[in-house]
């Protein structure tokens, strides 16, 4: 599908991370144009346990948000619905390593709460060799990412954005569109009905909903996780 990235529209905001802040701050260009942190650093602050759920399987150290491999883990889910929105995040796997982010992310179902946004090693995990639809970037199981996506190797800080306005999505991968589609088009359902997703009501579909971090038994580190809404 052959969208205009929404990011072009949004200039202001793709300028605001032009200037370095220190982890875990906005610049004041960013604050300017309505960046909020949705994480501080130091405390899990805006964030929740899904379908509550007990809390544990992650901790904050040396400002990341660290998932603790082999626990009991939970997903977490933002306290706030979004809409429309930029959400830009930093992440690290180790190798070998799988975790994602969701959105349009509801607990009324939970055998499939949100889109997700693959977090891996293309590499090395298991799930990489099913193919792109499962790999970093991808809309999980359901749409690919672009075949040149610029991604890190595991060990290193991979920077990822989503961009939701209306029904239009996009996957961001360090600085490059890698995915763009709209919400309950007939692309989407194609991929849907072809997937572990298909029994599920609604999925495919835009909602108002959560951000998820996923917990898949990995380590997994995240840091500079940002959102800004728009209208």
């Amino acid at each position: 599908m052959n969208l205009r990235p929404l990011a072009a529209c949004l200039s202001l905001a793709a300028c605001a991370f032009t200037a370095h802040a220190a982890e875990n701050e906005l610049t004041a260009a960013e604050k300017k144009v309505g960046w909020t942190l949705l994480f501080d650093g130091k405390t899990l602050d805006g964030w929740r346990p899904y379908n509550k759920k007990p809390a544990g399987g992650w901790e904050v150290v040396d400002g990341t948000l660290h998932a603790i491999a082999k626990v009991k883990g939970v997903e977490l889910i933002t306290e706030k619905k979004y809409d429309n929105f930029e959400f830009f995040w930093e992440w690290k796997l180790p190798l070998a390593g799988n975790n994602g982010v969701k959105y349009f992310v509801t607990e009324e179902r939970p055998g499939a709460p949100g889109h997700e946004y693959q977090m891996l090693d293309d590499m090395r995990h298991a799930d990489a060799k099913a193919g792109p639809l499962r790999q970093t970037a991808a809309f999980y199981f359901v749409l690919p990412p672009a075949a040149d996506k610029p991604y890190r190797e595991p060990g290193n800080w991979n920077q990822s954005k989503l961009v939701v306005q209306g029904k239009k999505v996009e996957h961001w991968l360090n600085g490059k569109m890698v995915l763009a589609y709209e919400a309950g088009s007939e692309a989407v359902k194609a991929g849907v009905a072809a997937s572990k997703f298909s029994k599920q009501p609604g999925f495919g579909e835009k909602i108002v909903g959560h951000l998820m971090l996923t917990y898949h038994q990995d380590d997994c580190w995240y840091r500079n996780i940002k959102i800004r809404e728009v209208k």
